[in-house]
């Protein structure tokens, strides 16, 4: 298996179940993903986090606000893997509960991925909504 199918592997299956629980009310998945080195950081769709701190909290924030969710699908637009960094850019289609109320909605997300003991982290997000 070439390093991009090893990369797309793990996009979608612990990235993808990572962002399910997320959306399900566990972000204990998503933070076992995210890199323990600084920097990371979130430019989000609905809050932004600089640093492992911040990061966690949003992380905490999260889980308190989604449930439910029945539907998520990545949609994934480009993606570049060298030996010990990566990147995705994508669609992601969501249907949850947050704060308790119905939503369906889509992000515009690219994230940042670097090699940590021979696993892949996430060590950056940027995410905004499509309003179109």
């Amino acid at each position: 298996m070439s390093k991009h199918d090893d990369f797309l592997a793990w996009v979608n299956t612990a990235l993808f179940e990572a962002e399910v629980a997320l959306h399900n009310g566990d972000a204990g998945p998503r933070r076992a993903l995210w890199s323990r080195n600084e920097p990371v950081s979130v430019l989000g769709a609905w809050r932004n986090a600089l640093g492992r701190q911040e990061v966690d909290r949003l992380f905490t924030l999260l889980e308190q606000s989604f449930s439910g969710c029945s539907s998520y699908v990545f949609e994934l637009q480009a993606c570049d893997v060298s030996e010990e960094m990566a990147y995705t850019v994508g669609l992601e289609h969501t249907s949850a509960l947050v704060d308790g109320e119905p939503r369906t909605y889509t992000l515009r997300a690219t994230q940042v991925y670097r090699r940590e003991d021979g696993e892949w982290k996430v060590a950056h997000r940027h995410g905004d909504t499509v309003t179109e």
